[in-house]
This record gives structure tokens, C-alpha cells and sequence, in this order.
């Protein structure tokens, strides 16, 4: 009996433990300008059940790590704020929360707002 128990806790274990598989994942060209942040390099977007991962880089040097979900985002590993705070920080405050989330549903990603000089722009 204990090793029943002892074996099923090591699947539930392994289970929980193990990554999530991506559903897509593509390299693009990533254009985000914002009166706080501003990129224009090559990336990778890599979509899961419930979030997007987006990496840019640099020279080959990972210069932006985010993973956004619809209530949060998460710049790098343990960096996760909510989204209205994100959008009031590199955004505007008047953008929805699931601003960030729903733009990346899309498969061409264009988003300008020129009142508030933002410019999001991914070409695969």
C-alpha cells in the first residue's frame, strides 16, 4: 500500500512539474515603440494555451523577455505586475486590460496610436 502511494505521488509530481508544450512558436521582426520602451529587432513569439512568450533580440543577446497572459505580465522570471499597471507604466492607463493579450491573437500585428505615440508592429 505505501508504494502505491509513494508512486502515484511521484506522477502527480512529475506531471505538475513538467513544461507546457507550446502551441506555435515563429521568429519575427518586432517593432514596439512606446514613449517608455522601444525595440526593433528579431524575436521569437511562442503562443501556449494561456499566454504568449515574447523574446527579442539583439546581436544575439536576449534583450526582451516577456510572457503575457491576460491578467498579468511577466518581464523575465519573476518580474509579473499586473496588466493595468504594465499598460499605465509603458502604454496608457486607457487601454484595456487585455490590451497586450488580445493583439497578440492576431496574425498580423499592426497597432498605432499616434495621440499617445505607440507603434506595435510584427512582421513574421
Amino acid at each position: 500500500m505505501q508504494k502505491v502511494f509513494i508512486l502515484l505521488f511521484i506522477t502527480i509530481f512529475f506531471i505538475g512539474c513538467s513544461t507546457k508544450q507550446p502551441i506555435k512558436s515563429q521568429s519575427s521582426v518586432i517593432l514596439f515603440k512606446t514613449p517608455t520602451m522601444k525595440f526593433y529587432d528579431s524575436g521569437f513569439i511562442t503562443k501556449y494555451d494561456n499566454h504568449f512568450h515574447l523574446q527579442i533580440f539583439n546581436v544575439g543577446q536576449l534583450i526582451l523577455n516577456l510572457e503575457i497572459y491576460q491578467d498579468k505580465i511577466c518581464k523575465g522570471t519573476l518580474q509579473c505586475m499586473s496588466v493595468k499597471d504594465f499598460n499605465s507604466k509603458y502604454f496608457h492607463s486607457t487601454y484595456k486590460d487585455d490590451f497586450l493579450y488580445n493583439l497578440f491573437l492576431q496574425e498580423n500585428i499592426y497597432f498605432k496610436d499616434k495621440k499617445n505615440n505607440i507603434l506595435i508592429k510584427v512582421k513574421n
